[in-house]
Formats: C-alpha cells, structure tokens, sequence
C-alpha cells in the first residue's frame, strides 16, 4: 500500500506529488495518457522554437507559479503584450485594426470608461475568499455579466465589447457568466478593469510552460505511471482503493484527486461526502478549443498587425506565442462550427479566417495544431465557466479537503488556471502531509 495516489500528471498533480515526495511520502502518480502535462503540451517545430499546444501565458500576480518556474531553472520573459503593431479586429461588420476596440465615437468611449468605472467598485467589495458572505450574493451570482451591463444602462457598443472579450478568453459568453464569480475572479489579483493582460498574461516560460510539468516529471521518475485510466474511486479512513480501465486495483492511505471537473464527473467515486460530491460535480468547464498555426515568419507583421486579435468568428482570439508561431483559442459559442468540419477541413477554414484577418500569406502555413480540449476524454473542457447561480450551487466546499480525499487542479478557484494549478496542488500536498490547508 502507498502513502498517497495522486490521480493526474497535470501540473496540479506533478506539483501535489512533487511536494509529497519531498515531504517523505511515498507517492505514485497515475496518468491516463501516454504523457505527462494535461493541457500543457508542446511540440518543437524547428531546433529553435517550442510551438505551446496548451496553456502559455501568466501575469505577475501569479506568484506560486513563478516561484515554481525558478525553482526549477528556467526562465520567463514578455509575452505577447511586448510585441509592436495594432491589433486586429475581426468583427461580422468587417475587420479592423487599432490600438483598442473600433468605436464609432467619443460617447461610445465615455461609456466604456464609466461602466468600467462602477465595475471597478463592485470589484473592490467582494472578497474573493468568501464571495458567499456578500450581502447580496444571490442576487449578483443569479445575475449574469451582460444583465448587470444593462442593468447600468450600458450603451449597446460596451455590451458588444464585453461580449467580444468573452470570446476573446473563451471562459464563456458574458451573457452566460454569474456576476458574482466573474467580480471575484478580478478581486483575487485586484484588477479593478474589465480585464487586464498585463496583470493576467504578460510573462510566459522562455523554454515554454510544458517544460515545467516535464522537469516535475522528470524529477518524480517512476513514481509517474502513464497509461493508468482510472475508472472508480473508493474513499475510506482504513485505506482507499482506485480501480483502473484495466481492472488493476491499487491501494493508498490517501488519495489527491488532480482531474478536471469534466473527467471527475465521470469516474465514480465511492465513499466521499454526498454534499462534497455534489459541490465537486456541480463544476463545468468552458468547452472550447485551441489552434497553433506555425509559419516560416511572423506574416502578421506585413499588414502592421501584432498577431493580437478579437474576434465573433470562429477564433475568439489569437496571439503570438513567439517568431512565427501563433494562438488561437474557438470559444465555447463557437465551437460547433470547429466540431461540425471533418479533420481535413479544419486546417482549411482556419486558413481562411487568418488570411481575412492577416493578408493572404497568412494562408501558407507550415502546420496547424488542434487541440479541441472539449471533446478530449481526459480533458473534457478548457477553464472552469461559472455559469449564474453556480457560485451558490457549488458553495464554500469548493476547493476544500475531506481527509483522505484531497482535491486539486486549474479547475480550483485561484487567480488564473497556471496559478490555480500549482496554488491547490501544494495545497493538498500540505494538507495530506499534515500541514495547513
């Protein structure tokens, strides 16, 4: 019998299983696929260039992260929010670029900055470690995003501007977003703007963020089994069993449990807390997907564009990841139009939504990478989306431990899904080992 089963080599479990090892226990790691990482994944294009196929960028407000990144040598330096030229607009009345969102005048401007303004203060009031003790927590977590805009009399431009920059992160449509979860994800890093990509991603890893979960694994060695599918869970004080896809059974005197919400839901899971169960179970994730183009060069840079753009077409967003490698992320409100096309014409139409956006030699790419997390068994969603009423329906047990069951994972409620990852990772790890939670 093991001390403690990690379930996931994401990076919450490499990071959990990294801090058990340390902490003399011993731990084994069980992984489903055929790597370590989740949905952190990079392939090398060329000698030079790591192309990232799932999470890249971070923002200084991420520390634990990046006291992890130093930790294990490597380096960060400037994202995407370093590179020159405009960004670019895609939007259903054509495309456009500039410095900010094309607004038809100065009005439309005002309102932006006023709305945002009484953001900022609902912002300051809520505590993001306690969103359930403010005052009016039902009626701001039954309310979604778009309803408070009207609510303020927001002018139709800022309820488009807010709806695109929700397709731009691919989190979920602000029409589809609980208020009050969406004022408590700003508060934990005290962002008082709508959204901020220098406080939320303005770094990222110089060898590329997949480094990270290959050095965690590289160090855990054999403790890390790939290939072990877990289909059932049983929890108790005498000792707790897991069950693989195989019918092997292993046994451990704890277990962390690191999947995402997606794959917990379908793993049944004995022995734990009804109340605990249904609070785990009533997470979603945003079903959304990712697209890496690589090119010979930045063909971007030709029309003036910084590789930055917003879109309400198929890609929410892009951006460069560095010379000749960019991002795409198709939202969960577009993700039909992805998962309606056969694999072959998938390089095709976004070939063609680049080009729009880009100039014709935006066509001639060198790959193109799909990673359509929604649909991916092991994965089964992108980042947690909190739908109105969610953050009530989950409720303070989300996040917290039942010993000998512990929980972790970019699904867990801290400030960015890197962040959360390694924040609740070595949570658990010190709650199993005995420390503070």
């Amino acid at each position: 019998m093991n001390d403690v089963l990690v379930l996931g080599a994401g990076l919450a479990g490499l990071v959990a299983a990294r801090k058990l090892a340390s902490g003399g226990a011993d731990v084994v790691v069980l992984e489903a696929r055929n790597r370590v990482g989740g949905r952190l994944e990079q392939v090398r294009v060329d000698e030079g260039r790591p192309a990232q196929l799932g999470g890249e960028v971070v923002g200084p407000v991420h520390t634990a992260y990046l006291e992890l990144v130093e930790e294990l040598a490597l380096t960060v330096e400037p994202s995407y929010t370093e590179v020159r030229g405009q960004t670019t607009f895609d939007l259903y009345d054509g495309v456009e670029r500039g410095d900010g969102f094309p607004f038809r005048n100065g009005a439309e401007r005002d309102d932006l900055e006023r709305v945002e303004g009484l953001w900022g203060e609902l912002v300051g009031s809520i505590d993001p470690d306690d969103p359930w003790s403010y005052p009016d927590a039902a009626r701001l977590d039954g309310a979604s995003v778009g309803d408070w805009l009207r609510s303020v009399d927001a002018l139709p431009s800022t309820v488009r501007r807010l709806h695109v920059s929700s397709l731009y992160l691919a989190d979920g449509s602000s029409e589809q977003t609980s208020l009050l979860a969406a004022l408590r994800k700003n508060a934990a890093v005290g962002d008082r703007t709508f959204y901020s990509e220098e406080l939320w991603e303005s770094l990222q890893v110089t060898e590329g963020s997949a480094e990270v979960a290959l050095r965690l694994a590289a160090d855990l060695g054999e403790r890390v089994r790939l290939g072990a599918e877990v289909s059932r869970v049983s929890v108790a004080n005498g000792g707790c069993r897991v069950t693989l896809a195989t019918g092997e059974e292993l046994e451990a005197e704890a277990l962390v449990c690191a999947l995402p919400v997606g794959v917990v839901s379908r793993v049944r899971l004995d022995g734990v807390d009804p109340e605990r169960l249904r609070s785990l179970r009533r997470q979603r994730s945003a079903l959304a997907a990712k697209v890496v183009a690589v090119y010979e060069r930045s063909v971007w840079d030709e029309v003036g564009a910084n590789g930055l753009s917003e879109g309400e077409h198929l890609l929410g967003s892009t951006w460069p990841q560095r010379e000749g490698v960019l991002s795409a992320l198709v939202p969960p409100e577009r993700l039909a139009y992805l998962l309606a096309l056969t694999e072959e014409d998938r390089d095709e139409v976004v070939q063609e939504a680049l080009a729009r956006m880009f100039g014709p030699t935006a066509r001639d790419t060198r790959e193109i990478y799909h990673r359509v997390w929604a649909t991916e068994p092991f994965t089964r969603g992108y980042v947690t989306h909190w739908w109105p009423g969610d953050v009530l329906r989950v409720g303070p047990l989300h996040g917290t431990h039942a010993p000998p069951f512990y929980v972790c994972g970019s699904d867990q409620w801290v400030a960015g899904y890197l962040e959360g990852a390694v924040a609740t990772g070595s949570s658990a790890a010190s709650a199993a080992l005995g420390g503070s939670d």
